[in-house]
């Protein structure tokens, strides 16, 4: 339990730690499983050559509504997409606890978790240059969501119920609207690992290949593989892959090669490289490497990978800094070339700008959001200005 986290009315929190973690970062190769063929392509123009033109871009930022000191909602910014200055706007009332968000693919809709003991989701109509609108929420089927995403083909929204350890499937209609859920599957095994009362779902993400389904449980130290009913909104397990004891993932990304994933792991303050099989939806988990932040832990929160596939970046959320990656193996290998301090405290979430010019840090104990330039022949961070003041930053999504 970390006891520098302010209390919150659900225990997912008493795993955001604040400690420095251990070790030199070592290569690790998923190659001993045979990598399928690539599923999806990969654009390996460099990053500036990909940039649009400067100028402002929707910013959305989650928050905690329920904390002490936390947000009135959803906060509505903007960032200029050469310079990656931040510009305050708006704040979107209503929404509880909007501590995770997600955009439809048509850009007209995004979702936002509602992280409470009685969870759900809830969707907005986007409208840019006016007042954005609630146009619904739905129960999640559980307590404390954390993470959701919508399906490729946009029919589908997926939640993760860290408090209750399931995961849920609610349809999208054509107005990006939410309907009833159709599906709600529990983790019950294998059972929890060391110290864990039970599973915690902590991200449902549809796969490259988009057959299949992976979610992400801290509870159980596993990556469950599913596979979606098309027409009834169903799921149906197909595999899983469990990490060591006490591993606690938290987030995977995937290589945009679609043959390889990033799992970060909260609880032990390790890395894994993952070979993917898209037939099969199998993931195969190489050895766990140190996240090279020193002795300690430091609770990582997830990986970012950028556009080309070339360099990864890991938050560190008690080091305060963003690791650098140089990605090698087409996909295979991670190797160690910095750390770089993130200028704030306890960076929760980051995100690429959609072009992988920029990334956005959200750091939840400064109330902060920092923005860095990302070098595309190098993939050097640059800070890029002073941090963006936002209550309880947790979430940061660059459109």
């Amino acid at each position: 339990m970390d006891g520098l986290t302010p209390p919150r009315p659900l225990g997912r929190r008493r795993f955001l730690g604040a400690l420095s973690a251990a070790g030199a970062l070592a290569t690790l190769s998923g190659a001993s499983a045979s990598p399928p063929p690539a599923s999806t392509s990969t654009d390996r123009r460099p990053a500036a050559s990909r940039r649009p033109k400067p100028g402002p871009r929707p910013l959305l930022i989650g928050t905690y509504t329920s904390a002490e000191g936390g947000g009135k909602g959803i906060g509505i910014a903007s960032y200029d997409s050469g310079t990656g200055k931040i510009t305050a706007g708006d704040t979107l009332t209503g929404v509880d606890d909007p501590s995770y968000l997600a955009v439809h693919p048509d850009g007209h809709t995004y979702y936002a978790v509602n992280e409470g003991e009685q969870g759900g989701v809830t969707a907005i109509r986007f409208r840019e240059g006016g007042p954005h609108q609630v146009i619904g929420r739905r129960d999640s089927g559980g307590a404390a969501p954390c993470h959701l995403s919508v399906h490729p083909d946009a029919k589908w929204l997926l939640s993760a119920n860290y408090g209750s350890g399931s995961v849920a499937v609610h349809p999208v209609d054509a107005s990006g609207a939410l309907g009833e859920r159709t599906a709600l599957v529990t983790h019950d095994d294998p059972p929890p690992g060391p110290g864990q009362q039970g599973p915690h779902a902590h991200q449902f993400v549809t796969a490259p290949d988009g057959d299949h389904l992976l979610a992400v449980d801290l509870g159980t130290d596993t990556v469950y593989t599913y596979r979606l009913d098309p027409a009834a909104g169903t799921l149906s397990r197909t595999a899983h892959v469990t990490l060591r004891p006490g591993a606690g993932p938290r987030h995977l990304t995937f290589h945009p090669s679609g043959r390889y994933a990033y799992v970060a792991n909260e609880l032990d303050n390790t890395a894994v490289v993952c070979a993917y099989d898209p037939e099969t939806g199998r993931l195969r988990a190489g050895e766990p490497q140190e996240t090279g932040t020193g002795p300690g832990t430091s609770y990582p929160a997830q990986f970012a990978v950028t556009p080309d596939g070339a360099y990864a970046y890991l938050a560190n959320r008690g080091h305060n800094s963003l690791s650098r990656y140089a990605i090698e193996s087409d996909g295979a290998r991670l190797r160690l070339l910095d750390t770089v301090p993130v200028g704030g405290d306890f960076p929760r979430h980051i995100a690429l700008s959609p072009d992988g010019a920029l990334l956005f840090a959200s750091n939840q104990r400064s109330s902060t959001v920092t923005t860095f330039a990302v070098d595309p022949a190098d993939g050097a961070l640059r800070r890029t200005g002073e941090p963006y003041a936002s209550p309880t930053a947790v979430c940061a999504l660059p459109l």
